[in-house]
């Protein structure tokens, strides 16, 4: 692993680069970033995009990739509304400010007339999220991926994956680099100990627990707090 101010760096095979994924979340772990408020959902998202070692980098992490830089959720997407619906909540609110002025009550018509116009652009703002992540999808997955590295970013985590060929051989270059100068050092350290007390790094691997569940009449093993099988070990 090479340590830069830009970042942990590693060259090798799809193996190699997993590894390194798992280190940096295990170190971040041992730090209890995923614990705290200000970085445990981004702690989540960024070990859900880290490679896999069941997954391809041409179909998994381009679609993660292209996930995760995804324009944001609007006001309506969060409160689980869709554009039609906010346009019908938006004709009702008008035909209400109608029955105020009907009614003489000129601040309640105006008021029903905002929320209608609320509504209305709502509904628009959800409208064009969508298109344009249609388009983010087609871009990113079809076109920036084949140009420029598989990446990802958010306040805690900045990384990016590239993928080589050394004379007949398949090389991925992975970096990564933790944002926050003083968790850096922490994880630094983490990764430090882990090369000094850890021989051979066991590579998390997808477990089909339903099957074994069913075939031999056991239960899945219990994850621990960390997310980890209390029969991993490292």
């Amino acid at each position: 692993m090479e340590e830069s101010i830009s970042g942990f760096k590693i060259r090798g095979t799809w193996g190699d680069i997993v590894e390194h994924g798992e280190r940096i979340s295990r170190a971040l772990r041992d730090v209890q970033v995923h614990r705290g408020d200000e970085y445990a959902r981004a702690f989540e998202e960024w070990d859900e995009w880290r490679p896999k070692s069941h997954e391809r980098i041409e179909e998994d992490v381009s679609e993660k990739t292209a996930e995760q830089a995804s324009v944001a959720e609007g006001k309506g997407e969060q409160a689980g509304k869709n554009p039609d619906e906010d346009i019908k909540t938006a004709g009702e609110k008008l035909s209400e400010s109608y029955e105020k002025l009907d009614a003489d009550d000129a601040e309640g018509a105006v008021g029903k007339w905002g929320e209608s116009i609320d509504y209305v652009a709502r509904a628009a703002d959800s409208a064009g999220r969508k298109a344009l992540r249609k388009v983010e999808d087609t871009v990113y997955q079809r076109v920036m991926t084949q140009l420029a590295p598989y990446y990802f970013d958010n306040p805690l985590i900045s990384a990016n994956l590239q993928q080589s060929t050394n004379g007949d051989e398949e090389e991925f270059i992975f970096e990564v680099n933790v944002n926050d100068d003083g968790l850096k050092e922490e994880v630094s350290e983490r990764l430090a100990e882990y090369e000094d007390t850890i021989d051979r790094w066991h590579i998390d691997t997808e477990k089909d627990t339903e099957i074994a569940e069913a075939v031999e009449g056991v239960e899945p093993p219990e994850d621990d707090v960390d997310g980890r099988s209390k029969s991993t070990k490292n």
